[in-house]
């Protein structure tokens, strides 16, 4: 299995637009955050998680040729923007590109790109096929996915993880159940958010997802869904449990 880090920042990227902070001014190119999404390659296949504004600079700089699905956490824009530039791959592939999506973002989703949706489509717009997602697993092409349930906000704002061999991947998550945590144990490589090392309402702080390291404890941790306020790469990274560091664009892992 191969996971490469496509994006590791938040909804506005790093730098931050207009920001003179030293971690949007750092010249370190592990401080350069793309929108969060992840590749992951593994028995034959290739799956995208989320698909941000970003996602056309992220399979260029990857190269990516192909993808055979695209699991979305959850509908915020810097998640779901993207999903316009499936196009380049319906062509070269010959195929619509599968999105699984909860129902709530396959509203999000089909009024967002509505043009995508209708009985009789503009030739050229993005051809997609939307697949049902719920808190239990599924099977693409025999490979199984298992869906994790995590509060964003309250019950109202959820997103998913996903936990695929002993590969988690959860992001945007402020709070997971006992029960939910369950589904992650034994993972080797678990990646979580961490926004900055101040509380935030919707988000894990640093201390948090190292707390949910701790209790979970994967051989490998990443944190991902960094914002400029967590600090630049030199300086956080140190502080981290041995077995944890920060996620950044372009980083790969093959276990």
């Amino acid at each position: 299995m191969t996971i490469t880090f496509l994006g590791t920042g938040t909804s506005q990227g790093v730098p931050v637009i207009a920001c003179d902070c030293p971690v949007c001014k750092s010249t370190d190119p592990r401080d350069k955050r793309l929108r969060s999404s992840i590749s992951i390659e593994t028995d034959g296949q290739r799956i995208i998680i989320d698909c941000g504004p970003d996602f056309r600079q992220q399979m260029l700089r990857e190269q990516i040729t192909s993808i055979d699905a695209i699991l979305m956490t959850h509908g915020h824009k810097d998640h779901l923007g993207g999903l316009d530039d499936v196009r380049a791959f319906n062509y070269i592939n010959k195929s619509p590109a599968h999105v699984y999506a909860a129902r709530e973002v396959q509203k999000m989703i089909k009024l967002e790109f509505s043009y995508a949706f209708k009985k009789e489509p503009y030739p050229g717009v993005p051809e997609i096929i939307l697949h049902l997602l719920k808190n239990e697993p599924f099977y693409l092409n025999g490979l199984k996915i298992l869906p994790i349930h995590a509060l964003h906000f309250n019950k109202n704002k959820f997103v998913y993880g996903f936990r695929i061999h002993d590969f988690t991947y959860i992001t945007d998550a402020v709070k997971i159940s006992e029960k939910e945590k369950r589904k992650i144990r034994g993972s080797k490589i678990f990646v979580i958010n961490a926004l900055r090392k101040k509380k935030h309402y919707s988000h894990f702080n640093l201390e948090e997802a190292l707390d949910l390291m701790q209790e979970i404890k994967p051989e490998r941790g990443f944190i991902t869904h960094i914002s400029h306020q967590m600090g630049c790469y030199r300086d956080i990274n140190p502080e981290l449990p041995e077995f944890v560091q920060l996620a950044y664009d372009g980083l790969k892992i093959t276990f």
